[in-house]
């Protein structure tokens, strides 16, 4: 087995986590890098403190989170000062994540010059989607020149989770169709055809798709245009509001879906309609991706609330029976790995992603290691 750091790396914080093996040995987060109050004063202070409280004895990489790997990073990459500046060039596509990524990266080379390190991507599971699911029908020109298309996000999670569903059902993840619903404060739908990804609902960015904590998902590119001439709003703004201030924030006033539940609970009008917009959204997916794939073996919640949250699968699936997908009351409740009766025609799991995980894999697949 060889040892893997993992790094995910955010404007303020890094968050780190060491494997020999599967096993985690260390990890931990450093928040608010360079803020007053602070613990440090820069990323390389962060690593650099990561490093002296950790054992990186025989240390056999560093696998480093990015985000957006455009058109043509397909699979974990071993980082060289090309790749770098492929990943920089990127940065319009990803302006509040990639850049992140890149200071995590530099410093951990200058600090780690003899280690290799591992870029694994986000977009990079959603590489086998057909051209048809990732192409909009705009001028050619256009999508051409700018890199618009569908490149679909939380890939790392979808792969782990899609590959577990399997083996908990006892079958062969390469002949398994599974229909994943990652469902956190960003939530994304992946359609997994026999370990491949072939739809997703994220887009260019994490904007589209299902409904978030902050981010309003699909919505008609028109009432961007309406905000902007009628409204008088600027772009910047409309952007900072459906990102920022839409979602169940936007619905209800607040982005934790506890406290939407909490609310609903007692009889609030706006979290009430909040939690049906979302799980109606979730539904809405489900039967396209049924579609998508023609045969479905399972369908698998995962992240903060797919695995928390007995009330919204059931509410996500409500009315689904008649396709042979519905959820066992008492083992939704226990959040037990298979929730549907037993033989129900298309299983509905509960399984806990684990993203870094699957990036300490991947980087190990990349340089050949042993896992």
């Amino acid at each position: 087995m060889s040892r893997v750091l993992v790094l995910n790396s955010g404007s303020s914080s890094v968050k780190y986590r060491l494997f020999d093996g599967a096993s985690t040995v260390a990890k931990g987060l450093v928040e608010r890098i360079g803020e007053s109050g602070g613990e440090v004063p820069d990323h390389r202070a962060a690593l650099q403190g990561i490093m002296d409280e950790t054992d990186l004895t025989g240390l056999a990489a560093v696998g480093h989170r990015v985000v957006h790997g455009g058109p043509d990073f397909t699979g974990p990459t071993v980082i060289d000062d090309q790749v770098v500046a492929q990943v920089e060039a990127l940065v319009p596509l990803a302006p509040l994540h990639n850049p992140a990524a890149l200071t995590g990266i530099e410093v951990a080379r200058k600090l780690l010059p003899d280690v290799p390190q591992v870029a694994v991507f986000d977009t990079a599971f959603h590489a086998t989607i057909p051209p048809e699911g990732v192409t909009w029908a705009i001028s050619r020109e256009l999508a051409e020149r700018w890199q618009i298309r569908r490149y679909g996000f939380h890939g790392t999670s979808h792969a782990y989770v899609s590959r577990r569903t399997a083996h908990v059902l006892g079958r062969d993840p390469a002949s398994t169709n599974v229909i994943t619903l990652h469902l956190g404060n960003g939530a994304s739908a992946c359609a997994v055809d026999g370990g491949r990804s072939v739809a997703t609902s994220m887009g260019m960015s994490p904007l589209p798709g299902l409904v978030m904590g902050t981010r309003s998902g699909d919505i008609d590119p028109t009432v961007i245009f309406h905000l902007h001439r009628v409204a008088g709003l600027p772009l910047d703004e409309i952007e900072t509001s459906l990102t920022r201030h839409a979602g169940l924030l936007g619905l209800s006033g607040a982005n934790d879906l506890r406290t939407v539940l909490e609310r609903r609970a007692a009889g609030d009008a706006d979290a009430t309609l909040a939690f049906d917009v979302y799980c109606r959204r979730i539904r809405e997916y489900v039967g396209s991706y049924l579609a998508v794939l023609g045969r479905v073996d399972a369908i698998t919640f995962t992240a903060g609330v797919g695995e928390n949250a007995p009330a919204v699968r059931a509410a996500a699936l409500a009315g689904l029976e008649p396709l042979g997908i519905e959820i066992d009351p008492d083992r939704n409740e226990r959040r037990e790995e298979v929730i549907s009766p037993p033989g129900a025609r298309i299983p509905v799991c509960v399984i806990p992603t684990d993203e870094e995980l699957e990036i300490a894999d991947q980087s190990r697949t990349a340089l050949s290691l042993p896992r």
